[in-house]
């Protein structure tokens, strides 16, 4: 699988001001905030090569001058990196016309993603089901902290719920694709992914979910992002198995 997967590329979209994150991404980009010693960009690029992956294409827009920078020199990471630098807001989806060479299967990725997410598995599952996109998914459950009161159409209460919760499966960032896809996202045009998603279903395209049940966070908040630092040092080996190799 890992030599096939050397002519899958991979794009990360790493173009975002993570306004959720200030004041920390008022200097810095979201990709490059600190997980441990790392920037949570590398984490995911380094198990992009553990997957076989070598080529990289970064879409990149708020202070793309300091990714660049960071990521100058690719031989400590053995890949190929892109960029490809928005010259306005394209949305989550948006970019992806601009990338070149998306001739094959290709992986998409948001760039503050921390997983144990074994991408080789995500893209076997994918090519396994035919569909033109899959998109990997994670369960989470909403705690309601008041009682949730349902109402008839004439306000009789019919039901009353006290703090109850709800699970929901969310979409982890993480896609894989088919070049067809490119045929749904207009040139220089804004979309994000659940425009995207709803394009592909009302034209019959199939999609699949990939329900993974290992570790998952997005780095939305600052208590995501500190829950996340934590998670890091104390579970490295699973998301870094490399490093102990």
């Amino acid at each position: 699988m890992s030599s096939r997967n050397h002519k899958i590329k991979a794009v990360v979209l790493a173009g975002g001001k993570g306004r959720r994150l200030a004041p920390y991404t008022q200097i810095i980009p979201k990709p490059l905030m600190p997980i441990g010693d790392k920037p949570i960009l590398e984490i995911l690029l380094r198990q992009m090569k553990r997957a076989g992956i070598r080529d990289v294409t970064l879409t990149v827009g708020y202070l793309a001058d300091l990714l660049k920078l960071f990521f100058r020199d690719e031989k400590h990471l053995g890949m190929h990196i892109n960029y490809i630098q928005e010259k306005k807001p394209l949305g989550t989806s948006g970019p992806l016309a601009n990338v070149e060479g998306l001739d094959n299967t290709f992986l998409v990725t948001n760039g503050d993603v921390l997983t144990t997410l074994d991408l080789k598995d995500l893209i076997a599952y994918h090519q396994s089901q035919g569909a033109i996109a899959t998109i990997a998914t994670h369960k989470r459950k909403v705690d309601i902290n008041l009682g949730v009161v349902e109402l008839d159409g004439s306000n009789q209460i019919t039901g009353y719920l006290e703090k109850p919760s709800i699970n929901y499966l969310v979409s982890m960032g993480v896609y894989v694709f088919e070049p067809k896809v490119l045929q749904y996202i207009e040139k220089d045009e804004y979309l994000d992914f659940p425009d995207l998603v709803l394009k592909l279903l009302n034209a019959g395209e199939k999609v699949s979910g990939y329900v993974f049940k290992g570790y998952w966070e997005d780095l939305g908040r600052p208590d995501d992002y500190q829950r996340a630092t934590l998670d890091f040092e104390s579970m490295r080996s699973q998301f870094l198995p490399e490093e102990t190799e």
